[in-house]
């Protein structure tokens, strides 16, 4: 495989739930012994999916259709139910507030931890500090527990972190929507630049004007199933003119 490179064969996922759940340790003993009702809930149906080396790549689709357990899998968080996927290089992902992060830990001592988890050394992550609070923003609370930050500081440490580890695979999950219009922005810009550097780019988001701007490709996911891969105006239009019927969809076709 090429740096970068993301193949995703014939992969499934399914959760299992139990709908009789004890609600509580009685209840959990007295029902020992007794066959639970348990359901099977497929996320993800047969996805086939090459995507290649330095390119942009979006996932759009309703909410529940499987966008965010796609990208968990990529990142290794779950494993298919069957299928397989290979990737190749260091990976970042920003898939959720404070994902990555130990709420007691500092900001700085987060970083640190992250730079570890990724392979990095102490000398580099020390080397990029700088940078990290600087387009971050959060100043002295990078010596703060994390615990105590809001969600747009976490999402801006979390950003920050994610793009100043050299990855050569990014994942990202539209939690970049918590900040302001100004640090969208300059994720946007940054994410540019990356992606110019040669870092492959999976970005889950329902700004469609966004996704037609940044995009090499496009992915539709509906119900667990990949509908359609291509063009971004071509999958976007026909995915927003299938949406446009079912009431509540989030896409937005804004300019």
């Amino acid at each position: 495989m090429t740096t970068g490179e993301i193949t995703i064969s014939d992969v499934s996922k399914r959760f299992r739930l139990d709908r009789d759940r004890p609600s509580s340790l009685k209840e959990a003993i007295l029902r020992i012994g007794r066959t639970t009702d348990i359901d099977d809930f497929w996320v993800l149906r047969n996805v086939d999916l090459h995507i290649e080396p330095d390119s942009f790549f979006g996932l759009i689709g309703h909410n529940g259709s499987g966008k965010s357990t796609l990208l968990r899998l990529i990142a290794n968080i779950h494993r298919p139910t069957t299928g397989e996927i290979t990737t190749e290089g260091r990976m970042s992902a920003l898939l959720e507030l404070g994902s990555g992060f130990h709420p007691d830990l500092t900001g700085r001592e987060n970083v640190f931890l992250n730079g570890t988890m990724l392979g990095l050394t102490r000398k580099h992550m020390a080397e990029a500090m700088g940078d990290i609070i600087e387009f971050s923003g959060i100043g002295d609370f990078i010596d703060e527990p994390v615990k105590i930050y809001s969600s747009g500081m976490y999402v801006r440490l979390g950003f920050a972190v994610a793009v100043n580890v050299n990855p050569e695979i990014l994942l990202v999950d539209e939690v970049i929507a918590v900040g302001d219009e100004e640090f969208q922005r300059r994720c946007m810009d940054h994410m540019h630049r990356l992606r110019e550097n040669g870092t492959t780019i999976v970005l889950v988001s329902h700004d469609a004007a966004l996704m037609r701007r940044l995009c090499d490709r496009v992915g539709w996911l509906d119900h667990g199933r990949l509908v359609e891969v291509g063009d971004p105006d071509h999958v976007i239009d026909a995915y927003l003119e299938h949406a446009s019927q079912d009431e509540g969809d989030t896409l937005t076709a804004r300019d």
